[in-house]
């Protein structure tokens, strides 16, 4: 992430022509601290919860992705039959290891009807703070009554905006950090001291999920790991598994799920990708949708597992951008793309290129 931009004097576009607005890195932070990380977090939960109420009228189909050894490449469409979306999603682990970003993303929304883009933006940081809200939001419906203490396990890049999510949504206040990196923990406790948190540093797994109601595990190895295993796993918790997010990819211990009633986003594309791929094509699950309708039960009882196979899904990231579109109304942080050629007569393409050279 650029800790200062680098000013470049554009050309203006032409007068009259189409403009896009874009969001940069730049602008998202300059929003996201104009209208305050924990608003932000909250608003973006509420237009993440209202697409989930009217889930049926969104298209819908799994990310299309290319897979390497040591990454993937994602696109991530929708609509809901007046407005399109599609993010641009990157997922290299061994990123790190090189001094890069493990995810990185941008968006567009557009009309449907004209098919002109609308927005463009950035989603590296929006992706970690709609994917923050998600969870929160989930969390607010499937956790226990009054939870506030959290066991976060993956203290990497996804780690602060988790825990900024659910003290703002939830109420929780107490975290239990763990991470196979120690100083990835110690980052992750620095970066959130002084913020309203009581944080406890723990060296394994198992010191980090004792007492709490809560438990998210958001790791970035790209293999079959077990970071959460039965044992560790008492009556009555919520588990939100983020970390699994492509085939051969996975979190928990299979005995976990078997214990749990599991809630998804998108069933043809978490069987795939998420937890979900340890267990039978036919393995029953609730889609999230279900229970913000109140089509089907949340949490029924105090000693329910309830758990949370969330691999991200395209209306997240089309609640998001339509959450930015509206929000440049008030906070106009976003410069104007000149992307679409407009002609004096719709088909005189050639004749204006033919112009501007005369210009």
């Amino acid at each position: 992430m650029r800790d200062s931009p680098t000013v470049v004097d554009t050309p203006s576009p032409p007068e009259g022509a189409n403009l896009v607005r874009f969001v940069s890195v730049e602008n998202m932070m300059k929003l996201v601290h104009a209208i305050g990380l924990s608003q932000m977090l909250v608003d973006l939960a509420r237009y993440i919860e209202a697409d989930f109420k009217r889930w049926p009228e969104f298209d819908k189909q799994a990310r299309v992705a290319a897979h390497s050894p040591v990454g993937v490449i994602e696109l991530m469409p929708t609509s809901d039959g007046e407005t399109y979306s599609f993010k641009y999603v990157t997922g290299h682990p061994k990123n790190t290891r090189e001094g890069l970003q493990t995810v990185a993303a941008f968006g567009v929304l557009s009309d449907l009807n004209t098919g002109y883009p609308l927005l463009m933006s950035e989603m590296t940081i929006l992706t970690a703070l709609r994917t923050a809200a998600t969870s929160a939001l989930v969390a607010r419906y499937l956790a226990p009554k009054g939870a506030r203490t959290m066991a976060l396990i993956g203290n990497g890049a996804q780690s602060e905006f988790q825990a900024e999510a659910f003290k703002a949504i939830c109420g929780v206040d107490r975290l239990r950090l763990y991470d196979v990196d120690p100083q990835a923990t110690q980052k992750c406790a620095a970066n959130l001291a002084g913020r309203g948190f009581e944080i406890t540093p723990c060296a394994t797994p198992e010191e980090a999920v004792q007492g709490a109601e809560i438990i998210t595990t958001v790791t970035a190895d790209k293999q079959r790991a077990t970071i959460l295993t039965d044992n560790l796993v008492g009556a009555g918790v919520h588990i939100n598994a983020i970390g699994g997010d492509c085939p051969g990819k996975t979190e928990l211990h299979r005995d976990v799920l078997l214990r749990s009633d599991i809630f998804v986003e998108f069933p043809p594309q978490t069987r795939v990708e998420g937890e979900l791929q340890q267990l039978a094509p036919d393995h029953k699950v609730t889609e999230f949708w279900r229970v913000v309708t109140g089509a089907a039960a949340g949490r029924r009882a105090d000693s329910q597992i309830t758990l949370f196979d969330s691999v991200g899904f395209a209306t997240e990231d089309f609640s998001a951008l339509r959450y930015i579109r509206d929000a440049l109304e008030t906070y106009p942080h976003y410069a104007p793309l000149d992307m679409l050629a407009d002609p004096d007569q719709p088909r005189d393409l050639f004749g204006m290129l033919m112009r501007a050279q005369a210009r």
